[in-house]
């Protein structure tokens, strides 16, 4: 089964054929049903508002600017931004403690799911080290005929064991918690694409560059 294939029973909510492919218990029957609704006014403070797993930043939390990222871990502009932007971005304002930043996750298939629940089965420190390496080297495992053994060769480089893999994959608590962040910002924030930044609670949507943020945090 390909990911064009996966993408497609994922829309069509084919809970079971993506139960078969992944083998991982009620793994993103779930993926597609968050509403999409029309952009709306942003509460900052709700913004602010973690998920049930709780967010993980990176910098200063009192640092005078926030970025919040909603991002899709087999999404190719996000996967553009990280290696584009992202570098520099991180040491012009996170590294100098001039922006807080937070990634939240707004998985577009099931594959962007089970990624995302792998970065939270870990520590936190080993949160961003991991998604860094998967948007690094998406291409390894996002674009494969067999997406769960390319995905579970991946993250053995991060210490995984094949049992580990599964217990994450089959971890409601989990699964329910990714996918609750991404309900909320689409009926919330009206999040509906990625990558979606909120730079200070304003709405920027695609990819930015280095020069574009510049001028957001300028204003």
């Amino acid at each position: 089964m390909n990911r064009r294939t996966l993408l497609t029973l994922a829309a069509a909510g084919g809970g079971t054929a993506l139960v078969g492919a992944f083998g991982a218990g009620n793994l993103l029957t779930a993926v597609g049903n968050a509403v999409i609704t029309p952009a709306l006014a942003v509460d900052k403070n709700a913004l602010m508002e973690a998920g049930p797993l709780g967010d993980i930043g990176l910098g200063d939390p009192n640092a005078p600017n926030v970025v919040i990222e909603y991002a899709s871990m087999t999404c190719s502009h996000c996967a553009a931004f990280h290696a584009e932007t992202w570098p520099a971005f991180k040491a012009k304002y996170i590294d100098t403690g001039k922006v807080y930043f937070i990634l939240r996750e707004y998985p577009l298939d099931a594959l962007a799911t089970a990624a995302f629940m792998l970065a939270r089965c870990g520590p936190k420190e080993r949160y961003y080290p991991l998604v860094d390496l998967m948007f690094d080297r998406q291409g390894e495992w996002a674009f494969t005929d067999n997406p769960k053994q390319a995905l579970l060769t991946f993250v053995r480089q991060a210490g995984f064991t094949e049992e580990s893999f599964n217990a994450c994959l089959t971890n409601k608590e989990i699964q329910d918690g990714v996918l609750a962040v991404k309900a909320r910002a689409s009926n919330e924030f009206g999040v509906s694409s990625t990558p979606t930044f909120f730079i200070n609670g304003e709405e920027h949507r695609g990819e930015l560059s280095i020069d574009e943020i510049d001028e957001i945090l300028a204003d």
